[in-house]
């Protein structure tokens, strides 16, 4: 039996893994190339980002430090002549220079609703799936590495709903992709061709759950080096004596078996699943409702793992995936497998967005303000995520590759008891442990490894400790 574990495994230490790093201030690195009418903007967007990311969590009084700043925060997010794309399309850039090193990158894709209901008079928000609440719906690409290091955002989309189409789902099965929300799949595809076009020498996989198993998406043209890896939600007809694609897959002999570590959920305990593994290459006939639009019939493969005798108290497992990559050997079934178990990265990402950076908590009286500090703060919570992650990818690499000189000798001489940090930057493991210890972290096994959530309370105590280091550095004699 094959052992398959999609916890967050180490990093292989490869050499292109130095072309990641970079000594500077992460906040120019992400931030300084953004165009936004005016110089004066790119420099204070570069003043808040480095300012926030040392107190993630904080209120903007408690986070800004003074009230200029804070008058400079609130007058950065109500300017409407700041595009939020503007924003992010700076730390883009950032990231295709990081996947410029990588020969795979996975662009994990999903949607998240930023769910601002307590802000009663707050325009332009739009329901959220519970017509009962109100925000924003934010659908984003997070490029990430097969061994799950989030290199950072490829694309973000953000939009309200129209109350008025509340109640209307059996019309809007009859609009145009182009008219309906699927359209975000399509669009997010051409950021993946995108950020191809800019790194040729990544290959690109496009991985989504089973909202982005869309006809069309598909059947959109890629480039050579764009692929894509998606979860079927419609059991499709195929070109198969078994006339639909769940019942030809499962008509295949089982490949191998899988034993797959699931994290604890909710009240459910960790355990041990084991999975029947089956694939098979699939052609899709196009929608029967659609025969009209002479849509392509579509060759793919086909990857299923199912639980074989799961608990009766939990759902089993079971998962179909839809790929344009070839797969021709268990190994390679075992590897789309693990691709696609990447996803669960960009809920992490939402997590620490939402609850180690408090999103929601955020209170303006417009809409695209909310865009616009959502657009900062998304990547503060990128940060927290890549911090975590490539401690344990590279933890002898120097702290240098992550964090400015005055955080790594605030945090030395805090977690020392000393008054002068040594000449060179301790390794990254260390002082990502250090941080998360300042978190909360109590690592009682050498094996144990920190997680988000003691970073994000790590970094918050981190920000306190580097203002007060500055204080002390710059009145010591």
């Amino acid at each position: 039996m094959l052992h398959l574990d999609f916890r967050f495994s180490p990093l292989r230490k490869e050499a292109d893994m130095s072309d990641l790093f970079d000594a500077t201030s992460w906040a120019v690195t992400e931030f300084a190339d953004a165009e936004l009418g005016d110089l004066r903007r790119t420099q204070r967007l570069v003043q808040l980002a480095h300012a926030l990311a040392q107190r993630p969590g904080a209120a903007l009084p408690e986070a800004c430090g003074s009230g200029a700043m804070l008058k400079a925060a609130y007058r950065f997010f109500a300017n409407d002549d700041i595009a939020p794309d503007d924003m992010v399309q700076s730390h883009n850039e950032a990231t295709y220079s990081r996947l410029n090193a990588m020969p795979l990158v996975l662009a994990v894709q999903d949607t998240t609703g930023a769910n601002w209901t307590n802000l009663r008079v707050t325009a332009g928000l739009g329901p959220l799936r519970n017509p009962a609440c109100h925000g924003l719906l934010v659908h984003t690409t997070l490029a990430m590495t097969p061994e799950r290091v989030p290199l950072g955002l490829l694309a973000q989309q953000v939009w309200a709903r129209d109350p008025d189409d509340i109640g209307k789902r059996a019309r809007r099965k009859q609009l145009p992709i182009s008219q309906k929300e699927s359209q975000k799949w399509l669009h997010r595809l051409d950021a993946v061709c995108t950020a191809r076009d800019c790194c040729p020498p990544t290959r690109m996989v496009s991985v989504g759950d089973r909202e982005a198993e869309v006809y069309d998406v598909l059947a959109a043209p890629r480039p050579a080096g764009v692929a894509l890896l998606l979860r079927a939600s419609w059991n499709r007809g195929v070109d198969a004596p078994q006339r639909y694609g769940r019942a030809a897959v499962t008509a295949q002999p089982v490949a191998a078996q899988i034993l797959l570590h699931v994290p604890r959920r909710g009240p459910q305990p960790a355990r041990e699943a084991t999975l029947a593994l089956r694939y098979c290459l699939l052609t899709l006939y196009p929608p029967q409702h659609r025969k009209a639009e002479g849509l392509p019939t579509i060759t793919l493969w086909a990857v299923q793992v199912y639980e074989v005798e799961p608990p009766a108290e939990v759902e089993p497992i079971e998962w179909l995936l839809f790929t344009t990559v070839a797969v021709e050997t268990v190994d390679d079934a075992m590897e789309r497998v693990q691709w696609y178990s990447c996803r669960w990265g960009i809920e992490v990402w939402h997590r620490i967005l939402k609850s180690g950076c408090h999103l929601e908590a955020r209170q303006f009286q417009k809409a695209e303000r909310l865009h616009r500090a959502l657009a900062l703060y998304s990547v503060l919570a990128w940060r927290i995520f890549y911090a975590t992650m490539l401690a344990r990818a590279v933890p002898d690499a120097p702290c240098s590759v992550l964090l400015e000189p005055d955080e790594w000798q605030a945090l030395y001489c805090a977690i020392h008891r000393v008054p002068t940090p040594p000449a060179e930057p301790p390794t990254l493991g260390q002082a990502v442990t250090w941080i998360a210890q300042l978190g909360g972290f109590v690592g009682r096994r050498r094996r144990d490894l920190p997680g988000t959530e003691v970073m994000w309370r790590g970094f918050q105590h981190l920000g306190d400790l580097t203002t007060m280091y500055g204080i002390m550095r710059r009145d010591s004699p």
